[in-house]
């Protein structure tokens, strides 16, 4: 999939959850009770072992969930999850040798950006859609409003200090399309294997 069909790919979910998942078991189990809340679309991130084995195991066992992997820092971590089964990748930020990848990986690649040069680089290769991390830190909202006029054709999914009670604000925004976080899986509900819990901030989530 080519850069420039990367923005209707993200628009599919206005809420994307993040996950970092410390064992296999516990990344099915949040995923399940978020996909059964509505929110169908998660991304996975390799900040710890088990995030590959969870991408492997979701594959599997929840069909109809769009799972990827987030926290692709280079060409072979990116490789590693499409073997494991990711459907996409996203990155926090980029590199030569990531972006080239990216741009041939054959999944959609959701790269990220902190600034307006490096956005601008980004459309310059034809690339319309980019996640803003760390969003809320680089001035969230505001700086989303800042940017829109001299980048009208660039849209974001803002992530980083994303929660449920400023979501709504951003996705107000004609430049974001849709938002992610952690927010509807919080440690402490993860913690109790509270999936009732999450399962209801799913819904609450997915009803943005």
């Amino acid at each position: 999939m080519s850069f420039a069909e990367n923005e209707v790919f993200f628009s599919k979910s206005h809420v994307i959850p993040v996950l970092t998942p410390q064992s296999v078991d516990e990344g099915v189990a949040v995923s399940r009770a978020l996909f059964e809340g509505g929110l169908h679309l998660h991304e996975i991130t390799l900040r710890t072992p088990a995030g590959l084995q969870t991408i492997a195991a979701l594959k599997k066992e929840t069909p109809g969930l769009i799972v990827g992997a987030g926290s692709v820092l280079t060409p072979e971590m990116g490789q590693a999850a499409i073997a494991a089964g990711a459907s996409f990748l996203v990155s926090p930020g980029t590199t030569e040798a990531l972006l080239d990848f990216a741009a041939a990986c054959g999944v959609p690649f959701l790269p990220g950006v902190g600034s307006v040069s490096e956005a601008m680089r980004l459309l310059a290769m034809g690339c319309t859609m980019a996640k803003l991390f760390p969003a809320e830190p680089l001035g969230g909202v505001r700086f989303l409003q800042a940017i829109s006029g001299p980048l009208r054709s660039m849209k974001f999914c803002p992530t980083g200090g994303i929660h449920a009670a400023n979501a709504l604000e951003y996705l107000k925004l004609a430049n974001v399309t849709a938002v992610g976080g952690s927010w509807m899986a919080p440690g402490d509900l993860v913690k109790a294997k509270d999936f009732l819990g999450i399962r209801r901030l799913a819904e609450q989530a997915a009803s943005l």
